[in-house]
């Protein structure tokens, strides 16, 4: 009877190649002040669903090329939550040592592009920015960054895993 690859070592091995994705590609776009751009920002989606693409493939293949979706979903969640971990760690290490004036940079973006959206008044705008300062400590930074990438990766993980999803032949092998 063939052993199940580990999902463990998996979620480390590709949360943690995932996660310095992350902190790379997030170093560019602070470097280049570019943290507002959403369009930039979608490509983080990328990096966490081909980090997760190539995860769940190589336990399929170490599995004797079977996968049920729930064995993929939970390595994938398993594995962006260890991408979560490192990727906003770093984010606060990094808004509060390397660079604090970035908060107040993308501060700025946010309320620019609410203002120029122009369906908000002035009172709306303070009130939005008054609940995006509340949740800049960085504990709860850390928790809500954390769980956005859970969330986030158990969301890819089932589209993965459907697409990558394998039945055994023999049940009984």
């Amino acid at each position: 009877m063939n052993e199940k690859p580990s999902t463990a070592s998996l979620a480390l091995k590709w949360g943690g190649i995932t996660g310095i994705a992350l902190i790379i590609y997030t170093t560019l776009l602070y470097t280049l002040n570019q943290m507002g751009n959403s369009g930039l920002a979608v490509l983080i989606y990328a990096i966490v669903a081909g980090g997760l693409f190539m995860g769940i493939r190589e336990y399929r293949t170490l599995n004797g090329n079977y996968l049920a979706i729930g064995e993929g979903v939970g390595l994938g969640t398993l594995l962006a939550a260890v991408a979560g971990i490192l990727s906003s760690a770093y984010n606060i290490l990094y808004t509060t040592l390397i660079d604090p004036s970035v908060k107040e940079q993308v501060a700025n973006q946010v309320r620019a592009k609410m203002e120029e959206q122009g369906n908000l008044t002035d009172e709306q705008i303070d009130q939005a920015m008054d609940m995006i300062q509340k949740t800049q400590g960085p504990g709860l930074q850390f928790l809500l960054g954390v769980l956005g990438s859970i969330v986030i990766g158990a969301f890819l993980s089932l589209i993965i895993s459907a697409i990558l999803r394998r039945k055994k032949e023999n049940p009984f092998g």
